[in-house]
């Protein structure tokens, strides 16, 4: 679930992702812009595509085709789709640093989405009875200040749209090892309840299902999510001010008694600090 007091920004992320991108010998938007690139003609041509995550295994878009085919429609773009089981990771990489949407069912493949450029749009499909609420690692990754990306999430509500396998092994979402009763239970939910990672067989049973997207209300909750539509942002990153040393900084011992002593440190704010939009300010003190 989401970590309190997370440290780190999404100007971190992104300094990580160009140097993975550069270990990879590709380029990103971002250095593409730095390099000169192109005319805004032919950055339209080539950027305006979505990446389309498929899965050939488990947890499969039932309609694939059907989806692919309304997203170029209702967006106006080329859409591609990318496939961990039969493409290289900077193959994938390499488009996705491109894109301008990524749209993916819920999986470990969407931490690609650090790699998206700003201004992009993350779109996050969840199986039957799987909360979107409660699973937000790349709802988190996609809203960090800094990352300026946008976040969708659609959920399937229909019961009939969905293909479970009972029969898999307990690690793929099978539940036949279950006492009845509990195999029983299990079926008749209609949401999971909270529960810890990442044994849990109803989370197992319901994660691992094959869904058939409803489009309509798929693209409903797309144009309802989408603030913008999705492009990529030729903007700077959101914040390149950062406060500056903290003044008088004073350190102070005293002894109390024989065996307790007393340090004090304390400092005076940053000058611009109170020029700064931020919400909270942590400070760091080494001690040697």
């Amino acid at each position: 679930g989401p970590k309190a007091n997370i440290l780190v920004s999404g100007n971190e992320i992104r300094q990580f992702a160009m140097a993975m991108l550069e270990k990879m010998n590709i380029t990103g938007t971002e250095e593409a812009e730095k390099d000169g690139g192109s005319t805004e003609e032919e950055k339209g041509k080539k950027d305006n595509y979505i990446v389309v995550f498929s899965r050939s295994t488990t947890r499969l878009i039932l309609n694939e085709v059907e989806l692919i085919m309304s997203l170029a429609q209702e967006f106006q773009m080329r859409v591609v789709t990318v496939s961990l089981e039969e493409q290289s990771f900077p193959s994938i990489v390499q488009l996705i640093s491109r894109a301008s949407m990524l749209v993916s069912m819920h999986g470990a493949q969407l931490v690609t989405s650090l790699f998206l450029p700003r201004g992009a749009a993350v779109v996050e499909l969840f199986p039957y009875a799987v909360n979107p609420e409660q699973y937000t690692p790349y709802k988190t990754l996609a809203s960090l200040p800094g990352m300026d990306l946008q976040y969708v999430s659609w959920r399937n509500t229909m019961e009939e749209n969905t293909v479970t396998h009972p029969d898999r092994p307990w690690d793929q979402g099978g539940i036949a090892h279950l006492e009845k009763q509990e195999q029983e239970r299990i079926l008749a939910s209609k949401d999971i309840p909270r529960h810890l990672c990442c044994r849990n067989p109803e989370w197992l049973f319901r994660i691992y299902q094959d869904t058939l997207v409803d489009i309509p209300s798929f693209l409903e909750v797309l144009k309802e999510g989408l603030k913008t539509r999705p492009s990529l942002k030729k903007s700077k990153p959101a914040s390149t001010v950062h406060p500056g040393r903290v003044r008088e900084p004073q350190c102070q011992t005293s002894v109390q008694a024989t065996n307790e002593a007393k340090l004090t440190v304390s400092w005076q704010i940053p000058w611009n600090l109170k020029y700064l939009k931020v919400r909270e300010v942590k400070y760091e003190v080494w001690i040697q």
